[in-house]
């Protein structure tokens, strides 16, 4: 890669980024952990908190760089910021069991991940 001036920023960013993904992953997990599908879905505290966090998810993702999204192409990054679309523009309502199942299922997965990707490129363990 040519140097860039810029590079430095763009790596801050980067990094800020995915750990904004991780640490929203974390608050979905505080906010379903003790609760079963049928308290999350009877909660509309619960489920806005879920929705707001996994907005910042895939929004995050959204601007990571493409090089970084490739050299990481394990992940599901086109899924991730697609998600968004979903939660933001459900013309006939979200579809809280899914909303449910990618908070539970889903999203602890993805942290791992993102968690390996943050290590492998900044050396960074979170």
């Amino acid at each position: 890669m040519p140097f860039s001036p810029n590079r430095g920023l763009c790596m801050r960013r980067e990094r800020l980024f995915l750990r904004d993904i991780v640490e929203a992953a974390d608050a979905i997990r505080d906010f379903v952990s003790g609760h079963t599908e049928q308290t999350f879905l009877q909660s509309e505290l619960l489920r806005s908190a879920a929705v707001q966090k996994l907005t910042i998810i895939s929004e995050a993702a959204a601007r990571l760089p493409s090089e970084l999204k490739q050299r990481h192409a394990a992940l599901p990054w086109a899924e991730i910021v697609g998600f968004r679309n979903i939660l933001v523009h459900a013309y006939f309502g979200i579809q809280w069991d899914i909303v449910w199942r990618a908070a539970t299922e889903e999203v602890p997965q993805l942290r791992e991940q993102v968690s390996a990707v943050l290590l492998a490129e900044f050396g960074e363990e979170v």
